[in-house]
């Protein structure tokens, strides 16, 4: 052999690293396109509910909030709701954000919030990313984000109260959504400030949810305290002591607003209007009660096909993010049933909890009652995207099953944004139905109360089970004496026809 010889396949493997960098370049842009085309179906649907919600109109508990922020100001309303209806400050802050603008704030709340939702379900995934060290495809973090937001708000029971509604939607959907936005200050923090402001925003973001939902602050006392009891042996390195302090500091916040919340005049009152004290929610026949309504509810959630679209988002995300830091080899990569276990024990927990207290103001129509479960439903997403992830990963080093598992997930995205589709447009019809006719007869009330007219009737407009005056055929007048408050009036009466 000839010296020219002899170096001839040295001169080769370049040629061979070269066409494997070309190849990985063709496949990463062929990744960017399918999985930026895919992340367009959950987006793309997303913005059809955002668009529908200009049909929202005000109904039940909105018709008192509105004129009272119109006469009051935002003071009264803070006012009303702590030292007479709940004592949920932050809650009364965030209605005052919407009422202020009336009819036209309930019209853009769905834009608004829907947004919102998105952007921090967003920022959480690409910043827990960015913190363990992972890299993807980058149309995959939205991707995860979108169809954690449309099954969130739109495979629940009642889209209509989840997502629509604002009164409910500020109490059990925006709520737990911002107590996950809390984290991520925690999870970009590199340096002294911004540990800083990571410990700041755990208390603050405590203290503002225990004022804002007393289900979602219970939700928070349950993960919170799982998360503090696994660091210890979870957690790898110096980010230990730091999320360890974050968890504590947000424990100390979210009591701190909860005690503030429970021992005001407002949520008094409303545990002598429900009958609902301490020992009454506790007692062995209202546990077993709770109980038996949680496992009606666990039913209905493990029984809804479409949140498989979150495990599918999970599933893609474990396929093609890559990382090879030394924050991917701890024991929760070792060990990937860790997280899923625990977040699997804090949902059960977490949901039996919120049963337990939201059962006194809803009794026996808690099963039904499908808004409630917001506040533990969103942990139900994360976990299930944590479930996919995790199996992703371990399907990952198995590459003929990569491109099959791919593409299997990819179709059930698609498919369960089909699902969610199919009842939002039928929603949108009855919304449009309820939107003409709110319009009709409020203009009729506002020409006729202008005209002098105190006395006027009133035909009650619901969608989706929404509360209306005179509901059940004229039985249940509330909340009659605020819509003739908000129209300038001494009272409404009944009729079953529109004017």
């Amino acid at each position: 052999m000839t010296a020219d010889e002899s170096k001839a396949p040295a001169l080769s493997h370049p040629e061979r690293r070269s066409s494997t960098g070309i190849d990985k370049r063709i496949a990463s842009r062929g990744t960017t396109v399918w999985t930026t085309a895919l992340v367009l179906l959950p987006l793309g649907l997303l913005s059809a509910a955002v668009w529908i919600g200009r049909l929202v109109r005000p109904g039940a508990d909105d018709w008192c909030f509105l004129p009272v922020v119109r006469d009051d100001g935002a003071s009264g309303l803070i006012g009303k709701f702590y030292f007479q209806d709940n004592g949920r400050l932050a809650n009364a802050l965030l209605v005052v954000a919407y009422a202020a603008f009336g009819v036209p704030g309930h019209r853009w709340f769905a834009l608004v919030t829907g947004i919102l939702i998105l952007g921090i379900l967003w920022a959480v995934t690409a910043s827990a990313l960015r913190s363990a060290g992972m890299h993807t495809a980058r149309a995959i973090p939205p991707l995860v984000a979108a169809m954690m937001t449309v099954v969130f708000l739109f495979a629940t029971q009642n889209t209509y109260k989840t997502f629509y509604w604002p009164a409910s939607s500020v109490s059990h959907t925006l709520a737990p959504v911002l107590a996950a936005g809390s984290v991520i200050p925690l999870l970009l923090a590199r340096t002294r400030k911004g540990r800083a402001l990571a410990l700041g925003t755990a208390v603050m973001a405590g203290v503002f949810i225990g004022t804002l939902s007393e289900e979602t602050a219970v939700v928070l006392f349950v993960v919170l305290t799982l998360a503090l009891l696994t660091s210890c042996w979870a957690l790898p390195g110096p980010g230990r002591t730091l999320a360890r302090w974050w968890c504590a500091l947000a424990f100390i916040g979210t009591a701190i607003g909860t005690v503030t919340l429970y021992t005001s005049p407002g949520a008094r009152n409303r545990r002598e209007r429900f009958g609902a004290d301490t020992t009454s929610m506790f007692s062995p026949d209202a546990l077993m009660a709770s109980l038996r309504a949680f496992a009606d509810i666990l039913g209905t959630i493990l029984s809804t096909w479409q949140y498989a679209g979150a495990v599918a988002a999970g599933l893609l995300l474990g396929l093609l993010a890559r990382g090879d830091g030394p924050r991917t080899h701890g024991l929760l990569w070792r060990r990937p049933l860790i997280p899923v276990v625990v977040g699997a024990i804090a949902f059960l927990i977490s949901g039996y909890l919120c049963t337990v207290v939201a059962r006194p103001a809803f009794g026996a129509n808690l099963t039904s009652a499908s808004r409630t479960w917001n506040d533990y439903l969103l942990l139900y997403v994360m976990l299930l995207v944590t479930v996919g992830a995790m199996l992703g990963r371990v399907l990952r080093a198995r590459q003929r099953l990569l491109a099959p598992t791919t593409v299997a997930a990819a179709v059930v995205c698609v498919l369960a944004c089909t699902g969610l589709a199919i009842p939002l447009a039928h929603l949108e019809g009855e919304m449009e139905v309820r939107a003409q006719r709110w319009d009709r007869q409020d203009q009729w009330l506002r020409t006729h109360a202008a005209h002098g007219d105190q006395v006027l009737p009133y035909t009650p407009v619901s969608v989706s089970g929404l509360g209306e005056p005179f509901g059940q055929h004229g039985q249940k007048p509330w909340p009659a004496k605020c819509v003739a408050q908000w129209y300038y009036l001494k009272r409404i009466t009944y009729s079953p026809r529109f004017p």
